[in-house]
């Protein structure tokens, strides 16, 4: 028998209803966006088995995203995976089972009602625009222009392999994505039949239904840190997930990212456009700055070594221009930054963030429904204090 709590939906009303925003509209006047970034894989964002309850089931995160709403976060998000039967190996087989984030996102749409369901889409792993044009748009119908579109190309080899696809140089595949998405828009916003020849992708009388909720097109979003990736996040994005060029060292990512942030909203702004970034933090957050240092400990002292050599040397192997300032002893506890402290500590690394450019966090936890409710209660009142935070 499964003694799983039952899924219930959220209990937040309805902020449309009262406002009459979108969501989006409504998430980018927080003066710091919060995001929740679902473990929608094994082992989290932490390849250790020091004990927690963290799990990758569709049960488990729907309540995380119905608990993340009711605590007043703004976004939730979704990776994709593709990896092989032993994931990143070591003994945790770390990241070896993960569920499907567009399945994801659009089964927690009926449980929430204010939340922004962000999914990652490998777009050049067999995918056509005319097809993710109609299922992005009707996920956002489902979710009444929740949803979100994290488009990405893909680096790592072996999901290329996978794929039975061969390797695409880095700047290419930037350009295959424009051309994807810019068949995507057009379908989403004309009403007559649409005929396309590009030089990736061909259309002939192409028609796409349901038309987005709001503005055209479904929330976009973009993750990159390369000149051509982050043009064309200034062009198509409306969020961009961003990495500190200094590593997870709190300090480091405060000095270095001012100049990385500024030069995306120049990008954006020579387009017309505006676009809001969003970093991921590991959060661990505790009364005493002693019991924050013992679960770092006990973090530290159940690494799975296999397993974060494997992650680091696919990242090092790939030609991805991510994550590069950061050191493999930060990836065992993960997150692109590490805020860890008191309450009053964390919130201040909170501002230091903010100041350097940073217009939201997406947030990942080590164990997420307790450190989730610890900081619903506990640091979300002191981000109000601090002006972080609209109540």
């Amino acid at each position: 028998m499964n003694s799983a709590p039952p899924l219930l939906p959220s209990t937040a009303p309805d902020l449309s209803a009262q406002d009459g925003l979108t969501a989006l509209e409504r998430a980018v006047r927080q003066p710091l966006m919060l995001g929740l970034f679902l473990p929608i894989q094994n082992g989290g964002w932490t390849p250790s088995d020091a004990p927690r309850g963290t799990d990758w089931s569709f049960d488990y995160n729907a309540r995380l995203v119905v608990q993340a709403e009711e605590a007043g976060f703004e976004l939730a998000f979704g990776l994709a995976q593709w990896l092989g039967a032993d994931g990143h190996g070591g003994r945790t087989k770390y990241r070896k089972n993960t569920i499907d984030p567009l399945l994801m996102t659009s089964g927690v749409a009926a449980l929430t009602r204010n939340i922004i369901l962000i999914s990652t889409v490998h777009v050049l792993y067999g995918w056509h625009p005319l097809q993710l044009a109609k299922m992005a748009a009707t996920l956002d119908h489902m979710s009444h222009g929740r949803w979100g579109l994290n488009l990405v190309t893909g680096f790592r080899p072996n999901e290329v392999g996978m794929f039975g696809l061969a390797p695409i140089p880095h700047d290419e595949r930037y350009a295959m994505v424009a051309e994807f998405t810019e068949i995507m828009e057009a379908l989403w916003r004309e009403d007559t039949n649409l005929t396309w020849d590009g030089k990736y992708w061909q259309l002939k009388d192409a028609y796409a239904s349901p038309k987005p909720v709001n503005n055209d097109r479904p929330i976009m979003v973009n993750a990159s840190a390369s000149d051509v990736g982050l043009a064309y996040a200034a062009k198509h994005s409306d969020l961009i997930f961003i990495t500190s060029p200094g590593g997870a060292d709190i300090n480091a990512a405060v000095e270095t990212l001012p100049p990385h942030t500024k030069r995306i909203k120049e990008l954006a702004a020579a387009e017309g456009r505006t676009v809001h970034t969003i970093i991921n933090p590991h959060v661990i957050c505790r009364d005493t700055e002693a019991e924050v240092q013992q679960i770092v400990q006990a973090i530290v002292d159940g690494e799975d070594a296999e397993a974060v050599d494997t992650m680091v040397g696919t990242q090092k192997s790939s030609d991805a221009q991510s994550w590069r300032g950061h050191q493999r002893h930060q990836r065992i506890i993960g997150g692109n930054v590490h805020v860890f402290g008191t309450p009053e500590q964390v919130v201040d690394q909170f501002a230091k963030l903010k100041a350097a450019g940073c217009d939201g966090l997406q947030i990942n936890f080590f164990d997420y429904e307790p450190d989730l409710a610890y900081f619903t209660r506990n640091v979300l009142p002191l981000m109000q204090e601090a002006g972080l935070r609209k109540a």
